[in-house]
């Protein structure tokens, strides 16, 4: 007996060494590099094919502006969508570095069937589609071909993103103190690596494109993606992984079926609600949550009946334990916030299509070089690049001096400020686009007004992305519980998805009301005739209705509150719960 305690003892200890040793061996800032870096080459990949979708949707497929803008936002909110997917899946069963590798293979298999398609069916005659030569009809194999390949770049781009923040975010142990701080710049830098990313694609991707070379630079998108997937198996030795944790679905709704069963049942206070005894989870591998006040019909679900007690095994249809139930509840309290920023994404997405058709019909000419008008948005990229260093070392440290959170200003905080900066971008659009109106060529399509006076809206985009976006990604993956983390960061690009749908609804809105006579309606063909001006300010006003719902949502928020964050007692988790 003496030497089978000895023996257990000593492998205890062997594998606490081990532990120990190869948590030294995976994860920081090495591995989180290599995230960015491959963040940073998908997305250049990505942007090389959606930046300058809605000038092939004109130009080659020969649609018109309404239709092609359309088009773009309901493929962009398929991207997005598809990033609930990816999340689900490595939450639930492949686990974050398979989904990611590949999710990539998918988005790379869509980029060689653009490629092959735009070379083969699409681009005749060559040098076609650059404003001037015009392209004879697509074939209906090609279009077809076109629409498949997109779509598999939406799955693949779509399914990778959240799930790579997640990934990255991992290689960082919340329960030490010094990674903890790391792993919350982490997510500053992710987006500064996805628009490092999108700068190559949103300038010289786009010049070569914009010039009728549609194919090379498909093929140079696809080189991008195939490096960047390289760049991310060479990782693979070092990456500290976490398992997937099953599917989130079952365990949610096993909550809600428990407390309707006991509706009825007397309420109990929280300490004689079930718990599993010790440190172990109900839900493997994640921390417990502690009990909150709210939604107390759900803590039911963990009420202990008589009928309970006889059983041998706990029916987890009628017996939830409060770390399951919080888990309920953590949904809850994040899916109204989720819906205020889905406004937010309606701004976001004119960057796509009414922007770049704004500035199609302006002067973008430098002496006798014609400026892309997709190109445009690399202002919005420098100026998320310069705002994210303007944030962390300029507006962290004096916000954290005068409201005492080491992180600057909370994330709700964070994302209240990026709705206003995104309201004034539509206002700054609108009224470029009065300019614009007032100095049409008599006779032409074109403004003689600069294509440079768009620079303010586009600035202003990219100054909000730093706050809402960022603000999002930390909040959603720090609020979601262990369990479900990769779906918290999915719920950023969700809401770009819902929005760009919501976008292409109040295009269609708009365009069937004002078209309505001989009117030629807001967003017509020939943008002189319209008045794209009154759609931004309409977007102004719907987003300054969501900014006050925001605001009430915000102060009503409670924060996710783990066992192991109460140790030593966490002022960070009190300073979420105010906006």
């Amino acid at each position: 007996m003496t030497n089978i305690g000895v023996d257990k003892g000593l492998k205890k200890r062997v594998v606490n060494k081990l532990k120990v040793f190869r948590s030294k061996k995976t994860g920081g800032w090495y591995s989180a590099f290599l995230c960015l870096v491959n963040q940073g080459l998908v997305t250049l990949s990505f942007f090389g094919v959606g930046v300058n979708l809605v000038l092939f949707l004109t130009r080659v497929l020969g649609q018109d502006n309404a239709t092609a803008a359309n088009n773009v936002s309901k493929w962009t909110g398929t991207v997005y969508l598809c990033s609930l997917l990816g999340a689900f899946i490595s939450d639930s069963y492949w686990g974050r570095f398979l989904t990611c590798a590949i999710f990539q293979l998918i988005l790379i298999l869509g980029l060689v069937i653009i490629s092959l398609t735009s070379w083969l069916f699409l681009i005749k005659p060559n040098g076609c589609g650059d404003g001037i030569l015009n392209c004879i009809s697509p074939s209906p194999i090609g279009t077809r071909l076109f629409y498949w390949a997109i779509y598999l770049v939406a799955l693949g781009y779509g399914g990778h993103q959240p799930t790579i923040a997640t990934f990255g975010s991992d290689q960082f142990d919340e329960e030490k103190p010094k990674e903890k701080i790391s792993r919350a710049a982490y997510f500053g830098y992710f987006y500064f690596a996805l628009n490092a990313g999108s700068l190559v694609s949103n300038t010289i991707l786009v010049y070569y494109e914009d010039g009728g070379k549609w194919t090379l630079g498909f093929w140079a998108s696809t080189a991008a993606a195939l490096l960047g997937l390289f760049v991310f198996l060479l990782g693979t030795p070092g990456y500290r992984y976490v398992k997937s944790f099953g599917n989130p679905l079952p365990r949610v709704a096993q909550v809600f079926v428990a407390a309707f069963r006991k509706w009825s049942v007397p309420s109990v206070y929280g300490q004689e609600l079930y718990e599993m005894d010790g440190s172990e989870s109900s839900i493997k591998g994640t921390r417990k949550i502690l009990h909150s006040n709210d939604f107390k019909k759900l803590d039911n679900a963990a009420i202990v009946t008589e009928e309970d007690r006889q059983r041998p095994v706990a029916d987890p249809w009628r017996l939830c334990t409060i770390t399951q139930v919080e888990e309920a509840k953590c949904i809850i309290r994040m899916l109204p916030i989720w819906l205020c920023t889905i406004m937010y994404s309606v701004i976001f997405t004119q960057m796509a299509s009414l922007f770049v058709e704004q500035g199609e019909v302006m002067d973008a000419m430098i002496g006798h070089f014609r400026l892309p008008a997709a190109s445009m948005s690399a202002f919005d990229i420098c100026s998320v690049l310069m705002c994210t260093f303007l944030y962390r070392f300029m507006v962290v440290p004096l916000a954290g001096k005068i409201s005492g959170n080491p992180k600057g200003l909370t994330e709700l905080q964070r994302m209240g400020v990026g709705l206003i900066i995104g309201m004034l971008s539509m206002v700054a659009a609108g009224v470029t686009e009065i300019l614009r109106l007032r100095r049409v060529i008599p006779g032409k399509e074109t403004s003689s007004l600069s294509i440079f006076w768009q620079i303010p809206q586009y600035i202003l985009v990219g100054a909000s992305e730093v706050f809402m976006y960022v603000g999002q990604l930390e909040f959603f993956n720090g609020q979601a519980p262990d369990g479900i983390k990769s779906l918290g960061s999915s719920l950023c690009m969700a809401s770009m998805s819902i929005g760009n749908y919501v976008s292409s609804m109040l295009v269609n809105m708009v365009m069937h009301i004002t078209t309505r006579g001989s009117r030629h309606g807001w967003i017509p063909e020939n943008l002189n005739n319209g008045h794209i001006d009154r759609f931004y300010f309409l977007i102004f006003g719907l987003a300054l209705v969501d900014l006050v719902a925001f605001v009430c949502f915000a102060k009503w928020y409670k924060g996710i509150n783990l066992e192991d964050s109460t140790k030593g007692g966490d002022k960070e988790s009190q300073l979420l719960e105010k906006v």
